[in-house]
């Protein structure tokens, strides 16, 4: 196929430019540092303005759940320059960050470091730039070699990408309880620093409600017990107390690159298997550290007979309805049976995400994804999706692949190594130049 300045078709779109398309655009860009290789073309589209990865829960003591060497790039390439120690070097803090003897960063500075990196590679992205449809492109023959990935910029104008091979990155959406919507004072906890901002800095509310049992619901009850010292927290879940992370070292290989080949090769009850013997590494678990200072702090309350956090422990929200002066709740004790109100100003879901089906954004092509028995894509080991025979062009997923690959698909863990796989698995694609 022909191609003009005006009209480029590229090796690569990405949709999406969270940390894993930006492992995978430095990737590219070392690649294209070394020589006797081909230039791999690359676009990536990002709807937000610029760089951000959760920004409502950059919580300002919050620290990192995995090691910075896990970083964008140390675990493919340690020499790279896009490494977490190598920002460190340039803010000037190296040997800062040595003296304080830990592995885990402050979850704001790995949120900079992120940053750090994508703005490194800012010409091959656009930010603003939200996709709407992805359309099949066709040869003569009828088969579908490329794709054009059509985005709704800034202002409302309509741009197209054309490329050989897409990336998707649908990153994770929150969740909510069935027939629980979010409002003015019902939020999903990914909000929660764009929340209270808006609340102003002069707010004073009386009582919180925090619904979760994991790692993000203790931090926003530790966090708002702390911001708002005439504040009641109350902490509703169903088990007994907050469940320690399993983060052994052991338990920590279920993230390593070779789990990866392990899972990918067994069969689909192991696979679940693995999945259930695991969760307690990453879901609905929480930091010894941290639950340790709930506690010290909920029997300080009692030693001083002030109880400003309570644990509704063993409970669940059975409704909830909210009013122009706060929330009312109900709440199901389970061993009894019995139904509790609660009133609170605001209530904080803590309740998890979702991956983002992929095929919500492939349009047509969506028809020509191949599924497992459970309706589920098919995705190869070298993350790219199983399709019939008349697509040619290349479909990679970064993320949703828990099924085929793994608990590491959503989490950073492995973002670097597949990257590494995904770009390796492009440039064997890639015609070599005339």
């Amino acid at each position: 196929m022909t191609t003009s300045p005006q009209n480029p078709v590229h090796d690569l779109a990405g949709i999406g430019f969270g940390p894993s398309n930006v492992a995978l655009a430095i990737a590219l860009e070392e690649w294209r540092q070394a020589p006797d290789r081909p230039d791999l073309s690359a676009v990536f589209h990002e709807r937000q303005e610029g760089f951000g990865w959760h920004r409502g829960m950059l919580l300002e003591d919050a620290t990192m759940q995995v090691s910075f060497l896990k970083d964008l790039v140390t675990t493919r390439n340690p020499a790279s320059g896009f490494s977490f120690l190598s920002y460190l070097h340039h803010a000037g803090r190296l040997h800062d960050f040595i003296n304080h003897k830990t592995l885990f960063p402050l979850r704001s500075e790995f949120h900079d470091y992120l940053a750090w990196c994508a703005g490194r590679l800012s010409e091959h992205v656009r930010y603003g730039s939200e996709v709407t449809g992805v359309e099949p492109v066709r040869d003569a023959g009828g088969r579908v070699w490329a794709v054009d990935v059509v985005a709704r910029e800034a202002g409302g104008a309509e741009h197209r990408t054309r490329a050989r091979n897409l990336v998707v990155a649908p990153g994770l959406e929150p969740r909510m309880p069935e027939g629980v919507g979010m409002g003015e004072r019902v939020w999903h906890n990914e909000y929660l620093l764009h929340e209270l901002e808006r609340l102003g800095a002069g707010a004073a509310p009386a009582s919180f409600a925090v619904v979760g049992a994991g790692q993000s619901a203790a931090e926003v009850a530790d966090h708002l017990y702390r911001r708002f010292p005439g504040a009641q927290v109350h902490a509703v879940f169903s088990r007994y107390g907050y469940s320690p992370s399993d983060d052994s070292p052991f338990a920590n290989r279920i993230f390593d690159p070779e789990a990866v080949d392990a899972f990918y090769t067994s069969p689909e009850p192991v696979k679940d298997d693995i999945l259930g013997y695991h969760r307690n590494t990453n879901y609905s678990v929480v930091d010894p550290d941290l639950i340790d200072a709930l506690y010290r702090a909920a029997y300080q309350d009692r030693v001083l007979g002030t109880e400003r956090l309570v644990l509704h422990n063993l409970s669940r929200v059975a409704a909830v309805e909210e009013g122009p002066d706060g929330v009312a709740l109900t709440l199901d004790h389970l061993p009894t049976g019995k139904q509790v109100p609660l009133r609170a100003d605001y209530v904080v879901y803590a309740t998890g995400y979702r991956p983002v089906d992929p095929r919500r954004l492939l349009g047509p092509l969506a028809a020509h994804v191949v599924e497992d028995e459970r309706g589920r894509p098919a995705v190869g080991r070298d993350y790219r999706v199983a399709t019939d025979d008349e697509v040619t062009c290349g479909i990679y997923l970064q993320g949703g692949t828990e099924h085929t690959h793994g608990i590491s698909s959503t989490l950073l863990s492995n973002i670097a190594v597949r990257t590494g796989e995904i770009l390796d698995s492009l440039s064997a694609r890639t015609p070599a130049p005339a």
